[in-house]
């Protein structure tokens, strides 16, 4: 094949091939609106605070829409800067405080749960630990001692123990029969506890007063429950250990500062009087 054809070959193929992609950052302006630059780091924020059906988009629809929305809120704010409000202002210093305030504590509740963290908290709450009892019981919950007496020497008598709590019960478990469901050591107020362990299965009590009133109880079964695996309670210790490195953070935070309160003297009413900021 002649050279002028080969290079005229290599021509066509140059011209039919996409120009390279964009060397692009977060710092590539895609619009300005008068003096104000929009970028694709700005496009990427404001997409990562848009709801799951919108991400579901196509590319393209969605890059037209993030732009079009930023270009109209800076056409917006444009106006809306000239016209700012006492009120406009502290708004703005709010939010951004609590952006900030928000953006550290999600990093400390981030780099607080570690699998070494979340096998250390659950060491520390079942390594060793015996398993425990639960009870599954119901009551009838009356005020009166006099009407429990009744309810137990009915009972007694025959008459069906469900019933009688959805008839009588002034429980909120009364309309299902008074049941309870499961709970374990502790879960329950001291009499009635008392009470729950010295049952047999299928056994009603005598009247026990609490400070809610006077119960009859019965209890319907009990079970042993061992320590439950890692993965069953993970959710529950991360959240516990991310509830920590929180408080740990504000109190960190806080002590590194100087605080100076000045309420003396200041009705905490004041915070009704809207007007104090509508200049």
């Amino acid at each position: 094949m002649p050279k002028q054809t080969m290079r005229a070959l290599a021509l066509c193929v140059l011209a039919a091939t996409p120009a390279a992609a964009q060397d692009v950052t977060a710092d590539t302006v895609v619009a300005t609106v008068d003096d104000v630059e929009i970028t694709i780091g700005h496009m990427i924020a404001a997409r990562d605070t848009l709801p799951p059906q919108y991400l579901a988009l196509p590319d393209d629809v969605l890059f037209t829409g993030i732009l079009d929305q930023l270009v109209q809120q800076s056409a917006l704010a444009r106006i809306g800067e000239e016209n700012l409000t006492r009120r406009d202002r502290l708004v703005i210093e709010n939010e951004r405080r609590a952006y900030l305030a928000g953006v550290v504590l999600d990093a400390a509740a981030a780099a607080a749960v570690t699998e070494d963290a979340i096998a250390e908290a659950y060491a520390q709450r079942y390594s060793g630990a015996e398993p425990s009892k639960e009870f599954n019981a119901a009551h009838i919950l009356v005020e009166t001692e006099e009407e429990a007496t009744a309810i137990k020497t009915e009972i007694d008598g025959g008459a069906d123990f469900t019933a009688m709590a959805k008839d009588r019960s002034v429980g909120p478990s009364g309309p299902n029969g008074g049941e309870l469901g499961w709970f374990g050591m502790g879960m329950m107020v001291q009499p009635f506890e008392e009470v729950v362990i010295a049952l047999e299965p299928g056994e009603v009590s005598d009247p026990v007063q609490t400070q809610f009133g006077w119960h009859v109880i019965r209890l319907n079964e009990t079970r042993i429950v061992e320590a439950p695996a890692l993965e069953e309670v993970r959710e529950e210790l991360a959240s516990e250990i991310q509830n920590r490195a929180l408080q740990d953070r504000l109190t960190e935070a806080t002590a590194a500062v100087t605080v100076t309160r000045s309420t003396d003297g200041v009705d905490p009413a004041v915070l009704k009087e809207r007007a104090l900021i509508e200049e």
